[in-house]
C-alpha cells in the first residue's frame, strides 16, 4: 500500500518501501509527465541509490526525460535543479529524519515545490489500475540519452552564496562545527561556509545507514556531542543537519540548543530590523506565535497553514510572504526555492551572526524584550491502533475536551485538534502524518503553565 503523508511517501525497507512499489508509484506519476522531464536525486540511506535507479529505469521506458543526480546530495538539491531545469516535476529517494529502516519518496512539483494533496491523491488513486510496469536497464537509458546524468553541485553552491552577505562573513572568520548527522549535507554547506572564510569542522560525516544508532533528527536529545564539542572547541556555532539536510537544528556559542521556533524568530526578526526587507511569515499550526508578534511589530502579517511544507510554499506564492516555516526546522526564504533548505538556513545564521556582531542568545534575548516570552511543551506518544480509535473519537467526533482552566477563545479541526486561549497561550494535538505517533504542542507565556495544560490532555487522553 502506498499513502502520501505530510512529508511523502515514507515506509519500512522491506515491508512497503520495496522495489515494486517504488516502481508503481513511478508508473503512476509518469502519466503526468511532459517534455520537461523530471530531476531525480537520492540521499546515503540504505537502498536509496537503488530506488533512484529503479525510478529512472520506470521513466525511460515511459519514454520520458530523466535528470539523474549522480551522487548522494541533499533534498534542496534536488529541488533546485528542478527549479533551474524548469521540469514539471522532481523526485528525491529519502524517508527525511525517520528511523534507519524507513526510506521513502518526496515529490516535487513545478518550481521544486513540495507536491500538492491534488498530486499525491491521483498518484495514489492510479495505483490499482496499473497493469503493467514498463523498465528499461539503466544503463541503456543512459546510452540512450533518455537517463542525463546531472551534477548540480556548483550552480547550488553559488546561487547561495550569491544570496548570503560573505563578505561579512569573511571579516569574522567565524569558527563553525557541522553535525551532518550521517546524512548529505557536508560537501554544500562545508564549501560554502570554506569559500566564506569559516574554519570549519565536521563530525559525524561517514556512511552509516544506521546513522549511529539514533534518528537523524537535529533534535536536542540527538545533538549531545555536537553541544560537547562546541564548547569544548570554543566554536561560534554547531549546525546539525538531517539525513536529507532540508531541515537543521542549532547549537550556540554556550552549548544552548537553540529551538527551531527560535531559529524562525531570529532569522524573521534579522531580516526584518537589520537587513530591512519586508514581508509575512508564514508558519503552521504547531509553530510559536512569537512569529506573529514579530510581524505585528514591524507591520506585517503572520499567516497560518496546516502541517506539511506544501502549504507553506503555497501560502508564500499567494502572498509574496518573505520567510516560512516550522517547528520541526524547516524554512525557506522568499527568492530562493519554495521548499525547505537546511543548507541555506544555516548559511543565513552564520551571516546574521556576523553581520549583528551579537550571539544567538543576545539577539533571542533582544526579541524577547521586545516581545514577550514564548514557553514551549511538546510531546510525542506512541499508539496501538485500538488506542488511536479511541483518541480519534474523542478529540474529534464526540470534539470532547478537558478543563484547562484558561478561558478559550476558539477551538480549530483543521488539522489536528487546537485550542487557542484568550491569553495568547494554545495547545494542539495532531496525529503525525510521516510516523505512527500522536504529537502534541503547547505554548503559553512561562514554561511551567505550558507544561500544565500539556499534562491535562496527558491525562485526559490517557497517554
Amino acid at each position: 500500500m502506498v499513502k502520501f503523508g505530510t512529508g511523502g511517501w515514507r515506509a519500512i525497507i522491506g515491508d512497503e518501501f520495496i522495489k515494486s512499489n517504488i516502481q508503481l508509484v513511478c508508473q503512476s506519476l509518469a502519466a503526468d509527465l511532459d517534455e520537461t522531464g523530471i530531476v531525480i536525486g537520492y540521499d546515503r540511506r540504505f537502498l536509496s541509490d537503488a530506488a533512484a535507479k529503479w525510478a529512472c529505469e520506470v521513466f525511460a521506458a515511459n519514454g520520458k526525460k530523466v535528470y539523474f543526480i549522480k551522487e548522494a546530495s541533499p533534498t534542496p538539491l534536488t529541488m533546485f535543479a528542478a527549479k533551474t531545469l524548469k521540469t514539471k516535476y522532481g523526485m528525491a529517494i529519502t524517508a527525511s529524519h525517520n528511523p534507519s529502516d524507513y526510506n521513502g519518496i518526496k515529490i516535487f512539483t513545478k518550481g521544486g515545490q513540495d507536491a500538492t494533496l491534488d498530486v499525491t491523491e491521483t498518484i495514489e488513486n492510479r495505483i490499482p489500475n496499473i497493469s503493467e510496469i514498463k523498465t528499461i536497464d539503466f544503463e541503456k537509458g543512459i546510452a540512450a540519452g533518455s537517463i542525463i546524468p546531472l551534477d548540480p553541485f556548483n550552480e547550488y553552491v553559488d546561487t547561495i552564496l550569491g544570496m548570503i552577505d560573505v563578505e561579512a562573513i569573511k571579516k569574522k572568520r567565524l569558527k563553525v562545527l557541522i553535525d551532518p548527522m550521517f546524512g548529505v549535507s557536508k560537501a554544500t554547506l562545508q564549501t560554502i561556509l570554506m569559500t566564506a572564510r569559516c574554519d570549519v569542522d565536521i563530525i559525524n560525516n561517514r556512511h552509516d545507514a544506521l546513522f549511529g544508532g539514533q534518528m537523524p533528527s537535529p533534535a536536542e536529545k540527538t545533538l549531545h556531542k555536537l553541544k560537547d564539542m562546541v564548547i569544548d572547541g570554543a566554536f561560534d556555532i554547531g549546525i546539525a543537519t538531517d539525513g536529507d539536510a532540508d531541515r537543521i537544528g542549532i547549537i550556540d556559542d554556550t552549548g544552548r540548543f537553540i529551538h527551531p521556533n527560535e531559529i524562525m524568530a531570529l532569522l524573521y526578526y534579522y531580516m526584518l530590523k537589520y537587513k530591512n526587507w519586508n514581508g509575512a511569515v508564514v508558519r503552521n499550526l504547531a509553530t510559536t506565535h512569537l512569529l506573529d508578534k514579530i510581524a505585528e511589530g514591524f507591520g506585517e502579517t503572520c499567516h497560518e497553514v496546516p502541517v506539511g511544507f506544501k502549504y507553506i510554499s503555497s501560502k508564500m506564492n499567494e502572498t509574496d510572504a518573505l520567510i516560512g516555516g516550522e517547528s520541526s526546522g524547516g524554512l525557506t526564504i522568499r527568492g530562493h526555492i519554495s521548499g525547505k533548505d537546511g543548507i541555506f538556513a544555516s548559511s543565513l545564521l552564520v551571516e546574521l551572526i556576523s553581520v549583528t556582531g551579537k550571539r544567538l542568545s543576545e539577539l533571542l534575548d533582544e526579541i524577547y524584550g521586545e516581545f514577550g516570552n514564548f514557553h514551549l511543551a511538546e510531546r510525542d506518544y506512541k499508539f496501538s491502533q485500538e488506542k488511536k480509535d479511541a483518541m480519534y473519537n474523542t478529540l474529534f467526533v464526540e470534539k470532547k475536551l478537558p478543563d484547562f482552566g484558561f478561558d478559550i477563545e476558539k477551538v480549530s479541526y483543521e488539522d489536528g485538534a487546537k485550542i487557542y486561549f484568550k491569553n495568547g497561550g494554545w495547545i494542539i494535538v495532531r496525529f503525525s502524518g510521516t510516523e505512527p505517533l500522536l504529537r502534541l504542542f503547547a505554548e503559553m507565556h512561562e514554561q511551567d503553565l505550558a507544561d500544565d495544560i500539556a499534562n491535562i490532555i496527558e491525562e485526559f487522553l490517557g497517554l
